[in-house]
């Protein structure tokens, strides 16, 4: 599954948007009906899981945790309170709630973008400046994957 582009959309006056088509779309190919949003741990925006994706995930992160150690249920109980299931009603869209759309400072013109497994949501205004210098990305592109790309 994999999410790609960016689509700018708005909240009405109860915080529902529309889930973009062709989000949509990949969402039904792969039998997903369920999503789980919370707000990014790194960003000041909102990431949605597909169910799968977030189980995933959630199991990767309890691999590396133990239960008896109290930094480490700190750490799952932040990431698992600040997470809620979403479904899609009849017309496609879903509840962003009040205290998500303050986390990610969203007023009502928000901003889809696919990040290959999750969708992200951002208020449209943090998402008018590029996220990193065309320079430094191609820096940054080249010494993540320079060294991994094998010469041909």
């Amino acid at each position: 599954m994999r999410f790609l582009g960016n689509i700018e959309a708005k909240t009405d006056a109860k915080g529902r948007v529309f889930l973009p088509a062709t989000f949509r779309k990949v969402l039904q190919a792969s039998g997903q009906e369920v999503m789980v949003m919370r707000k990014d741990a790194f960003q000041d925006c909102l990431t949605l899981y597909p169910e799968s994706v977030w189980n995933e995930q959630l199991d990767m992160l309890r691999l590396r945790l133990n239960r008896y150690n109290r930094h480490h249920q700190e750490i799952l109980r932040q990431f698992v309170s600040d997470a809620e299931r979403i479904e899609l009603d009849g017309n496609g869209r879903f509840l962003i709630g009040k205290r998500y759309l303050q986390m990610a400072g969203i007023d009502r013109d928000v901003k889809f973008i696919g990040m290959d497994d999750t969708i992200e949501i951002w208020a449209l205004e943090k998402t008018e400046k590029p996220f990193m210098d065309a320079d430094d990305f191609g820096k940054a592109l080249e010494e993540v994957m320079g060294n991994t790309m094998n010469a041909e």
